[in-house]
C-alpha cells in the first residue's frame, strides 16, 4: 500500500531531483506550483522504488495522478497507481499528459488508454526572444504598449533577488490588488492570494526570480518565475494594478523576461484555465508552443 503525503515546503530536496530530471516542460512539474496550489489541489507525494508518484484533487474529475517521473519500469509505476485507485474505490487517470508524455505511456502499455485532450489546461509557451523584442506586425499592439508607457511614465525595473524589502512591498501590493478585484466573492481568488503568499512568503527558499514596475518609486506591477526545464522558466505570478495603468501587464511581461529570463529559450506562461479573457490574452502573444495536454483513462472504463 502506497503512503501518500502532502506536498509541504519541507520536501523540496525530495522532490526537487525527479522534477530536475524531466524536459517536459509542463507547468505542473515544477516544485513550486506543486507545493504553493496543494491547499486547492490537495497534492500528495510517494517515492516508490525511485519513482515520483503524485495525486491530486482536480476540478473536474476528482482525484487524478500525474504522469510518475523516474527512471526504469515505466508500466510498473503505473500500475502501482492503478492499484492506488482501485484501493480508493475511484477510477484511474492520467492528468496533464503531454504529448512527448503519451508516447512513452502508450509505448510502455500499448493500446491501453484512450486520451482526451484538456484544453483549459494547454501551456502557452513563448521564445524569450518573442516576449523581450515584440517584433513583428502581429506584436504591434504590444510594442505600441510598452513604447507608450517608456515614454508616458517615470518609471524603473527593480529585480527582486537579494531584495527583502521590495518582495515586501510585492505583498502590500497584494493586499491593494486582492482588495480591488473583491477576494471574498472569488474563491479562485483567495487560493490564488494563498499561493502567491506562500511564494513571497519563501523567494529564497524556493529560488525564485522575480521583478518589479515602479512608477515614481510607487510599485505597479511585479512577476514572479522560477526554472522548469533546463531551457525553460515559469511565470507562476504576474499583477498589475492596470485600472491605474492599462499598460502595466505589457511592461511587467516584457521587463521581467528581459531582466530574469533572457538566458532561456523557453518561457512557460502557463494554461488559461478555460477564461475567455485570459485565453484571448495569452494567445495574443502568439504563443510559439500551444502545450497540448490529455487525461488518460483506460480503455473500457
Amino acid at each position: 500500500m502506497l503512503s501518500f503525503k502532502k506536498v509541504e515546503l519541507e520536501d523540496r530536496p525530495l522532490i526537487k531531483p525527479f522534477l530536475e530530471q524531466q524536459n517536459y516542460r509542463a507547468s505542473e512539474f515544477c516544485f513550486t506550483n506543486l507545493c504553493c496550489w496543494s491547499i486547492k489541489f490537495q497534492t500528495e507525494f510517494t517515492i516508490y522504488n525511485d519513482w515520483l508518484l503524485i495525486r491530486f484533487r482536480d476540478d473536474d474529475n476528482g482525484i487524478s495522478y500525474l504522469k510518475p517521473l523516474g527512471k526504469g519500469n515505466l508500466k510498473g509505476a503505473i500500475e502501482i497507481l492503478m492499484e492506488d485507485a482501485s484501493r480508493l474505490g475511484i477510477p484511474f487517470r492520467l492528468s496533464s499528459v503531454t504529448p512527448q508524455m503519451w508516447k512513452e505511456i502508450d509505448a510502455a502499455m500499448p493500446g491501453a488508454f484512450r486520451k482526451t485532450p484538456n484544453r483549459k489546461l494547454f501551456d502557452y509557451i513563448y521564445t524569450s526572444d518573442k516576449l523581450i523584442h515584440l517584433k513583428g506586425r502581429k506584436l504591434q499592439s504590444k510594442r505600441n504598449y510598452v513604447n507608450r508607457f517608456k515614454k508616458n511614465y517615470d518609471w524603473s525595473y527593480k529585480s527582486l533577488t537579494g531584495r527583502p524589502d521590495l518582495v515586501k512591498e510585492c505583498k502590500q501590493m497584494l493586499e491593494k490588488w486582492m482588495e480591488e478585484k473583491g477576494e471574498d466573492k472569488d474563491l479562485s481568488l483567495r487560493f490564488d492570494h494563498y499561493a502567491t503568499r506562500m511564494m513571497l512568503d519563501n523567494f529564497e527558499y524556493l529560488e525564485l526570480r522575480g521583478g518589479v514596475i515602479c512608477i515614481e518609486g510607487q510599485m505597479i506591477a511585479f512577476s514572479v518565475g522560477s526554472q522548469l526545464t533546463k531551457d525553460t522558466l515559469d511565470v507562476h505570478v504576474e499583477k498589475a494594478m492596470s485600472d491605474d495603468v492599462p499598460e502595466a501587464y505589457a511592461i511587467i511581461n516584457q521587463q521581467f523576461v528581459e531582466h530574469e529570463a533572457s538566458e532561456f529559450t523557453y518561457i512557460n506562461r502557463e494554461e488559461d484555465m478555460g477564461l475567455k479573457s485570459l485565453r484571448k490574452a495569452k494567445l495574443s502573444y502568439r504563443p510559439d508552443i500551444l502545450l497540448e495536454k490529455y487525461t488518460l483513462r483506460l480503455k473500457g472504463k
